[in-house]
């Protein structure tokens, strides 16, 4: 009982589990066996067959050979000239005896060169006489010398010889066949005279024991019946009249060739290769089994021998191969528990093991690695802002990072995404900091790649809202700053394909780990530059340097009558006259290579101040364009670029001198400003509640006054001069910097309170709208 109860709580144990196996295992060698037998079996029987089909082919070669020469004596005598005037010529009766006393000569040849037949003779029905060799007799005559033998009366044998059939193959009896006495005669009717009269048959026969004979010496050898079939499938004879195998397949006199196969016996047959006669043999289905048996024997006792063996030879090896898993499994378990392990399964349970332990492995692998790139981007951050480390040397931090140096030279390459925004539309249902990620991603993996095809190594880390590249350049490298510049333009190229639009500044080469913090400088001022130079364009610092150094030879250009005969052509709301005087001020002081940037900044001041003196002299409050220039001044001063700066400036000029040719241009009713008024007001209303929601967006917005985002957006800054994101950073800016004064909450903190996910976000947004990182503002509030 404790056996069985011990055999049932390891009924999931690898033992049991091979043991079953093993068992299966048993079954491939009987299978194996069972098919050799089958095959064999089949093999045996595919031999038989052929061995029939040899025999039959014997007697067919046998007898085919008796039966043409039939057939050929058949044909001589047909086609005999004496036959052919005896039968079908218009001679005088008196003349007829002689032609068949010829005939009978004739057929004593026929005697001497065919001795393997045993009679033959033709039958003339006009003198109903039976035509011999050597002799002629009356029919009746001629059937007591030949056929009486008891076996066919006189009118059953003339019906025979004189019936419409023709080319027939039929047993006639012989006096002279013996012991049988009997022939197989081949009877063939001549065709009719002229007159339509029958004429006669050729009889040719040839006696059964010289058929017997081939039958004989075949049956001797394969103990089966043997069947000669005429056209109409009668026997013609067999080595075994009457058998017991033979009645199966009767059909009255007609044997039935369809079935192969009828109790326990099978036959076999084919046609005459010279004839109508088929030849059949039919055999029993016991003679299969004669060598079968000997081979089912010999598989029964390879069986039983493969079984014994088969499990000797598990219970050796399944002891032998479970002692190594029961030591494993010991050595796994755990040595403060006593009880059994949960898993009875020994595999199972060493595989849970292994699983915990490469689980554990994992998770603490993804924290180093999580951990790991943000202390390589606070290193990389730290180097480029000048703070040195001196608890770890960077030589130490960047082989603990995996960051091979190839040099001590570094240069500095900056990205800003000028689209960024318009970027992040087009990723829907993705969340702004796995966008920020996504887009780090790329831009990591592209410009660190471009940096080590030009044998360079590249580290990417983002910076104050800008993606920036520190380069460690090959040793000895004459050609860096074309390789920076390469690896930019390459970059910029390979990225418009991500819709993404860059700016790009190059710093100059320096050496030892305090220059990088100069290198950044210098790419930082040189970003600055693209306030003139433009958007989307590649500024080196080595460029903006020089020019900015050099002399000024337009100097600055905007006297008091340039202003007072600008303000003239607005008032006049000359728009031709007004926008080209102002390109033409505009081209004159900066159609140079590069303009410094306070003298830029300082004619765009002016620019701007120009237009508020047109907008104050054209002084009427109902003007949607003019009650709302302060917000277009600030769109103006806020813009990147000197050529967004013009645009607007040039907008805004249109709409003023447009206005000043016709103040009745505005086609929106009162009833719809009022309508935007109050949904700008709502619109607004629902910022100030919900700004501390993360996906407070602009299509968030537009769902829920039931309006698609961008047009919403759209009449919201029509309506009130600014972007609707634009509204939400105002609207989160301003609540971060009442927090900032009031709290003591961490930038993170804070960021988070007003929607912001991702810090790195929050301090990009909030040094756009307020010129400083909200660090700074901390410190100066």
């Amino acid at each position: 009982m404790l056996n069985i109860r011990y055999l049932w709580q390891k009924r999931e144990s690898i033992i049991v589990t091979w043991l079953v196996s093993y068992s299966a295992v048993l079954i491939v060698p009987i299978l194996i066996s069972l098919v050799i037998y089958m095959q064999a079996n089949e093999t045996l029987k595919s031999e038989i067959h052929r061995a029939n089909d040899s025999l039959l082919k014997q007697m067919r070669y046998t007898i085919d050979t008796q039966v043409d020469l039939m057939k050929r004596l058949n044909m001589e005598m047909t086609w005999s000239p004496n036959l052919q005037t005896l039968m079908y010529s218009n001679q005088p009766a008196k003349e007829a005896p002689y032609t068949a006393y010829q005939l009978v000569k004739e057929l004593r040849l026929y005697k001497t060169s065919y001795a393997s037949i045993d009679e033959f003779y033709v039958v003339w029905k006009k003198d109903q006489s039976i035509l011999r060799s050597g002799n002629i007799r009356d029919m009746r005559t001629a059937f007591h010398t030949i056929h009486n033998t008891g076996a066919m009366s006189f009118e059953a044998w003339r019906d025979q010889i004189l019936g419409t059939e023709t080319n027939q193959f039929v047993i006639l009896p012989h006096q002279n066949a013996a012991p049988a006495e009997s022939s197989i005669a081949y009877i063939t009717r001549l065709p009719d005279d002229l007159n339509g009269q029958e004429t006669g048959t050729v009889v040719v026969m040839a006696d059964t024991r010289r058929f017997q004979e081939a039958i004989e010496s075949i049956s001797g050898f394969s103990d089966a019946t043997l069947l000669i079939l005429n056209q109409n499938n009668e026997i013609l004879m067999s080595n075994h009249p009457g058998s017991e195998e033979l009645k199966p397949f009767m059909n009255g006199n007609q044997v039935q060739l369809d079935n192969a196969k009828v109790g326990k016996s099978e036959m076999f047959y084919m046609d005459s290769a010279v004839s109508d006669l088929k030849y059949a043999l039919i055999i029993p289905s016991s003679l299969y089994w004669e060598k079968a048996v000997y081979v089912r024997n010999f598989t029964y006792i390879s069986i039983v021998v493969s079984l014994i063996s088969a499990g000797v030879l598990t219970w050796f090896f399944m002891r032998r191969n479970y002692s190594p898993i029961q030591q494993l499994v010991e050595s796994l378990k755990d040595k403060n528990s006593q009880n059994e392990p949960a898993d009875r399964n020994e595999l199972r349970f060493i595989q849970k093991v292994i699983m915990n332990t490469r689980s554990e492995k994992n998770e603490i692998a993804q924290q180093l690695q999580k951990h790991q790139q943000v202390l390589r981007s606070n290193m990389i951050n730290r180097l480029l802002k000048g703070k040195q480390d001196t608890l770890v040397p960077y030589e130490d931090a960047f082989r603990s990072f995996h960051m091979p140096l190839y040099s001590s030279e570094f240069a500095v390459i900056l990205f800003v995404i000028e689209n960024e925004e318009n970027l992040y539309g087009k990723l829907p249902g993705i969340d702004i900091n796995e966008r920020n990620k996504l887009i780090h991603l790329i831009i990591s993996n592209v410009v660190e790649e471009l940096a080590s095809e030009r044998q360079h190594v590249g580290y990417v880390a983002e910076v104050d809202d800008m993606m920036v590249c520190l380069v460690n350049m090959k040793a000895d490298s004459s050609d860096w700053n074309q390789d920076l510049h390469h690896i930019a333009a390459e970059a910029q190229r390979f990225l418009e394909r991500y819709d993404m639009e860059l700016t790009i500044s190059i710093s100059g080469r320096h050496t030892s780990w305090i220059g990088i913090a100069e290198a950044y400088q210098e790419a930082v001022d040189a970003m600055e530059y693209k306030m003139v130079l433009g958007k989307k364009g590649i500024i080196t610092y080595g460029d903006v340097r020089s020019d900015a150094m050099a002399d000024d030879p337009f100097g600055y250009y905007y006297p008091l009558q340039v202003e007072q005969q600008l303000l003239n052509f607005i008032k006049a709301g000359d728009t031709d006259q007004a926008s080209a005087y102002m390109n033409e001020i505009t081209e004159r002081n900066f159609d140079k290579p590069i303009m410094s940037l306070t003298l830029a900044r300082c004619l765009i001041f002016n620019l701007v101040g120009t237009m508020i003196k047109a907008i104050n002299d054209l002084g009427d409050r109902d003007n949607h364009t003019l009650t709302q220039y302060p917000h277009r001044i600030e769109d103006i001063i806020a813009g990147d670029t000197i050529q967004e700066m013009q645009e607007a400036l040039q907008n805004l000029l249109e709409e003023v001198c447009s206005y000043a040719a016709d103040k009745r241009a505005t086609n929106v009713s009162q009833e719809r400003e009022d309508s935007l008024r109050h949904l700008s007001t709502q619109v607004t209303q629902y910022i100030e509640n919900n700004y501390t929601d993360v996906n407070l967006n602009v299509n968030a917005i537009g769902e829920h006054f039931e309006l698609k985002g961008s047009y919403l957006s759209k009449l919201f800054k029509n309506q009130t001069g600014e972007g609707l994101l634009d509204c939400i950073h105002k609207c989160r800016i301003r609540q971060a910097k009442e927090m900032i004064e009031h709290k003591q909450e961490s930038i993170t903190e804070i960021s988070r309170m007003v929607g912001y996910n991702d810090a790195a976000t929050f301090i990009r947004v909030f040094k756009k709208y307020e010129g400083i990182t909200p660090g700074k503002y901390k410190e100066i509030s």
